[in-house]
């Protein structure tokens, strides 16, 4: 009969500490990579969108490179191949922060670009009709109604890399999966330790789409009272 012993991780202090930190350690990267990588998404996105020479070519080829290599290879470069490259050495977290937001950013411009080609071209003549600069044209008329259209794809996206991000265990960030690594080889207790960090993940995807929803109702109040 299986013996489960769950009491040998939440009666540990020190895997207690260990189990906190390292959801510490994910949602900050996760948030701070999510912020990051949606401010360079954005830049992406208006760059395709207007069609600007050079660098919009430049930008849909970043974006289909990031698109379509695996995030645990973009870890490995950024952490290995680019302080190579380069000759700069960071922490590993820095590294993982990095590769995170260059990871989001490809997702979220590609959202953000569907959202733009989805608004009708009558609302930049508009804009360009009341003499309004490009740039104001686009952050506030186009902008705010692409994310606003697009944000449940952003939101699920969002989650979805999240969860993906227990790769950056790989290069030594201590993160909620490094935890559960570093568990599972003192105790042996192999299904109490990923059971508990499915739970884990589980209730921090929940709570930053419930975190998300209520910035969702917040932003775009204009929506309910068109």
């Amino acid at each position: 009969m299986f013996d489960l012993r769950f009491f040998e991780i939440y009666r540990n202090p020190e895997y207690l500490l260990l189990l906190g930190e390292g959801a510490a350690v994910s949602a900050f990267l996760t948030v701070i990579g999510g912020a990051l990588g949606f401010v360079l998404a954005t830049n992406l996105s208006a760059l395709r969108h207007y069609k600007v020479p050079i660098l919009a070519p430049i930008a849909t080829i970043y974006v289909e490179f990031i698109r379509n290599t695996p995030l645990i290879v973009q870890m490995f470069f950024v952490a290995f191949g680019l302080p190579l490259l380069l000759g700069y050495q960071w922490p590993f977290w820095a590294h993982a922060l990095l590769a995170l937001s260059l990871n989001f950013s490809a997702y979220f411009a590609e959202i953000l670009r569907a959202g733009l080609a989805g608004i009708g071209t009558g609302q930049s003549e508009a804009a360009a009709a009341l003499g309004l600069p490009t740039w104001l044209g686009f952050s506030k008329i186009l902008f705010p109604q692409a994310v606003a259209a697009m944000f449940p794809s952003l939101n699920s996206q969002f989650i979805f890399l999240f969860l993906t991000t227990g790769v950056i265990s790989e290069i030594g960030v201590t993160d909620l999966t490094w935890a559960g690594l570093y568990i599972d080889s003192r105790s042996f207790r192999s299904f109490e330790v990923f059971f508990t960090l499915t739970v884990i993940y589980v209730l921090m995807a929940l709570s930053f789409k419930a975190l998300l929803g209520l910035a969702h109702d917040q932003l775009f109040k204009w929506k309910a009272v068109r």
